[in-house]
């Protein structure tokens, strides 16, 4: 004997193409179709939507999602290094953080900053490793007389040298990406991310 469709009982009576116990299970499975068809035409335009706004980022949408990138990149780039400017290793910070503080300890802090200095913004020479106290211009210097800056640039000279310090400070060009370049800036530093992120949990 047929099986009911909706209840899968023995079923004797058609409904259209299928075998129902009755008319109650015969609506039932209407019911069930039709609420089917709206959450799979709902997901299907949800994924329609993400694939537009994938497709329709304004450039200042692009820049901010390749800056995302490049600043995980850095994180993970220095991740066994110390702040840049206050040179504290992690666990000191970590002791002296404030347990409300949300959004990680660290940030990727830009030598010269990406406001005065837009055509830096992705150079990695210009950006390192800097614990959020210093990047937000709070530092431990006063009684040493030195600034944040001070110290972010003598550190910096001792990690990548005078030379790129100096080329860092002096005449930039301006940064004009074609929204097909920062597509490809958000495709690199997106691959870069991922091969530190693999050698991270490798080692």
């Amino acid at each position: 004997m047929a099986k009911c469709k909706f209840c899968k009982q023995p079923a004797s009576q058609k409904f259209g193409l299928n075998y129902f116990c009755d008319t109650e299970c015969a609506y039932k499975q209407a019911r069930a179709t039709q609420a089917k068809k709206v959450s799979k035409d709902a997901s299907e335009q949800r994924k329609r939507d993400r694939e537009w706004l994938a497709n329709n980022k304004s450039r200042s949408d692009l820049i901010a999602e390749a800056q995302k990138w490049f600043n995980k990149f850095i994180r993970l780039r220095d991740a066994k290094e110390n702040c840049i400017s206050c040179d504290m290793p992690e666990w000191e910070i970590i002791a002296g953080t404030p347990i409300s503080q949300v959004g990680g300890i660290w940030d990727a802090g830009h030598y010269l900053s990406r406001g005065a200095y837009p055509e830096l913004r992705f150079d990695e020479s210009n950006c390192h490793k800097q614990c959020k106290r210093c990047n937000g211009g709070s530092g431990r210097f006063a009684a040493k007389n030195k600034t944040v800056t001070q110290r972010y640039r003598e550190n910096l000279i001792l990690k990548i040298g005078q030379a790129e310090v100096d080329r860092l400070e002096g005449p930039q060009q301006p940064l004009k990406l074609t929204i097909p370049e920062i597509q490809a800036l958000i495709a690199e530093y997106k691959s870069k991310v991922k091969a530190l992120a693999g050698k991270t949990t490798s080692t």
